[in-house]
């Protein structure tokens, strides 16, 4: 395949899932993974974990991150911006719209009954996604049981916190989780040595 061609496929692909998630970045990891997983096979699931954890972690909205670093691994610069165009620009012409037709919007009743099932369906896209990563979740198995135990501590902690309205926010459960990941590591490889 040319290298234009891909630039092309990948605004293509990106505006796509731009116009047709509702819900921000997490709601759109499922439709990713879709597209460039299993449809045209860009990326392995592996690939689209990490790159999903690595936007996670950087500033910006995760969803363009995503499509900034898919771009970039399969066509360099061009494909990353190409990809991170697709993606913003369907979001950008329905916000425009929707800003000059918002007072009358907000009075259709309709379209409020329309929001509230879209609400509902992006909360399960969500969930899908994070179901989905973490059965992908390979590991060697000497860290599968540590990887688990903090995807599983993660969870429980994030809901409890939400449950009792405690200000607290998640990125701070990231760098958590990231050191303790980083902590187990660092005693693997103490041990490797010791022996």
């Amino acid at each position: 395949m040319g290298k234009k061609r891909l630039i092309l496929q990948l605004f293509t692909t990106f505006f796509k899932i731009g116009l047709f998630t509702f819900g921000g970045g997490y709601a759109m990891i499922p439709v990713i993974d879709s597209e460039c997983v299993e449809k045209r096979k860009w990326l392995t699931s592996d690939d689209l974990m990490s790159i999903t954890a690595i936007a996670e972690s950087t500033p910006g909205p995760v969803a363009i991150n995503c499509a900034t670093s898919t771009g970039y691994r399969l066509a360099g610069f061009l494909g990353a911006a190409s990809a991170t165009f697709g993606v913003v620009l369907p979001s950008f012409i329905i916000i425009f719209i929707i800003s000059t037709f918002f007072n009358s919007l907000l009075d259709n009743q309709i379209i409020a009954n329309a929001f509230r099932g879209i609400k509902v369906a992006v909360g399960v896209l969500i969930t899908s996604a994070g179901i989905k990563m973490l059965r992908h979740i390979h590991t060697e198995s000497s860290n599968r049981v540590f990887s688990r135990c903090v995807a599983w501590l993660t969870l429980a902690v994030a809901l409890v916190i939400n449950f009792l309205g405690v200000d607290f926010s998640s990125v701070y459960l990231v760098l958590i989780s990231g050191c303790a990941g980083y902590a187990a590591y660092l005693t693997a490889k103490f041990r490797e040595a010791k022996r």
